[in-house]
């Protein structure tokens, strides 16, 4: 079948991978969250493709399976837990451990299974697994950006894919013969080179889509173990669990040797040049499809902003902008200037990388705000950021006021921000509970969602620079 999205000779992975995420945006193909970018994609059809894995002939001979906890893989993980496997999911960034292993009630019936194969699920319904366990996983199901009929993968540039493999290669989870499977839209299946595919990255054995099964018949070989020249200190201590399995590994007389920062030029793992180069081309398209604009609407606004005084920003949005909240995001922004944390660049959302005095201007005319509060002291806004995007619940926008121990995130109407609402309750940071509600703006007899424009008397008895701001005695009360 000849692929739709076609890949222009000597095309990187970034280019590849940029290629599939604008494809998927601009012919609408993907579920909430939105945007594709930057993410492995959520498609349509995602659910129905993953049931698919339930059908294969390896999948009756398995007994333990491992798949990830992208969005789009729920339903594999559903099918996982129905047919009374053992469903193994990885720890997000794999901060806390390798993986988890998810136990249902004794019991569940299939709407609590459901809820089990949910990213929420997985927090509540789970067991972590050691580097010690007796694991032997006889099947594996990853996400993917991008495939293509023989077997190559490109996932979303973070590497994790590829280091959960190596990891459950060196404690002796999985072996050459182990299967893996991807499921995509069948968009995402496209031609890649091979010599684009290095020994550190993860073949593919199966790819499954909303339309067909593919058998890949790869012939690459699957990675032996980690190779420690692809990481380097940094990640070592990103990942403690690295540190644990190269102390194993060393007493065990392994080369773990680890590279430097130069080994970071080299395609996958660890790549940050090629994601790096492009990004200002991408971060453009990003911001349109979050904010829900056309390039036809961005054109109209633009036009109309000449043409009409900018809205007055609420109170609490003035102080915001120059705040905390806009310090904050800005010092992260500064940092991967400065080149000391690359990687946060990485990992920002949309409402990222530009002043709160643009986001502002760009966002919808009404939103709904939701706060969050009891934020731990020492807490990053970056490693808030990463939690709302794994509970896929980032906002159009994000306020920072991390030394009041609160934040505030603007949603594009009320439904959305009832579904993010839903999926932070239970929220824990650091050993935090927090605490995510409705802000009082959006309660009582307030328009939920609609932001309030200062009337001429609030203008002329407008609070000085340092007065608090709403937010903040909504906070005090």
């Amino acid at each position: 079948m000849e692929p739709v999205i076609k890949i222009n000779p000597g095309a990187s992975k970034w280019d590849i991978r940029q290629r599939v995420w604008d494809y998927i945006e601009e012919k609408n193909l993907a579920n909430f969250p939105r945007p594709v970018h930057n993410r492995i994609p959520n498609f349509k059809g995602a659910f129905g493709a993953c049931s698919k894995v339930a059908e294969l002939q390896t999948f009756a001979q398995t007994a333990e399976v491992k798949v990830d906890p992208d969005k789009p893989l729920e339903g594999a993980r559903f099918a996982v837990l129905q047919a009374q496997k053992t469903l193994l999911v990885p720890t997000p960034r794999l901060r806390s451990g390798l993986f988890n292993k998810i136990t249902p009630p004794q019991g569940a019936n299939k709407e609590q299974l459901r809820v089990c194969a949910s990213s929420q699920g997985v927090k509540d319904f789970s067991v972590p697994v050691g580097l010690d366990a007796k694991v032997k996983v006889d099947l594996v199901v990853v996400g993917s950006v991008a495939v293509s009929e023989k077997g190559c993968r490109i996932g979303k540039g973070e590497g994790y894919a590829d280091l959960e493999w190596a990891m459950m290669a060196s404690m002796g989870a999985v072996n050459e013969s182990t299967v893996v499977v991807t499921v995509v839209h069948d968009c995402q299946v496209v031609d890649i080179p091979e010599e684009l595919i290095g020994t550190h990255d993860l073949t593919v054995d199966y790819i499954l889509t909303p339309t067909r099964v593919i058998k890949t018949e790869c012939k690459l070989p699957k990675p032996q173990g980690v190779i420690w020249t692809k990481l380097d200190a940094e990640k070592l201590e990103k990942i403690p669990i690295l540190k644990k399995l190269r102390a194993l590994e060393e007493q065990a007389g392994k080369d773990v040797t680890l590279g430097t920062a130069s080994h970071a030029a080299e395609p996958g793992l660890q790549t940050n040049q090629p994601k790096r180069q492009p990004r200002r081309r991408p971060r453009r398209n990003t911001q349109q499809d979050t904010e829900g604009e056309t390039s036809q609407e961005s054109r109209r606004e633009k036009k109309g902003e000449a043409d009409q005084k900018p809205r007055q920003q609420p109170a609490r949005a003035r102080k915001d902008s120059r705040g905390s909240g806009r310090g904050d995001e800005e010092g992260e922004a500064g940092k991967v200037a400065k080149g000391r944390s690359r990687r946060v660049a990485r990992e920002q959302g949309p409402e990222e990388g530009r002043g709160e005095a643009t986001s502002q201007r760009k966002l919808p005319q009404s939103v709904t705000t939701v706060y969050l509060g009891g934020i731990p002291a020492g807490l990053r806004v970056s490693e808030l950021k990463t939690a709302l995007r794994e509970r896929s619940a980032a906002p159009l926008r994000l306020t920072w006021q991390g030394a009041q121990h609160r934040a505030f995130l603007d949603y594009s109407d009320p439904q959305v921000a009832d579904q993010a609402l839903e999926a932070l309750q239970g929220l824990s940071l650091n050993g935090h509970s927090l605490q995510a509600e409705l802000a009082k703006s959006q309660r009582g007899h307030k328009r939920s969602g609609q932001r309030q424009k200062p009337s001429a008397a609030a203008k002329a008895n407008a609070s000085p620079p340092d007065a608090k701001s709403d937010a903040a005695k909504e906070a005090d009360q």
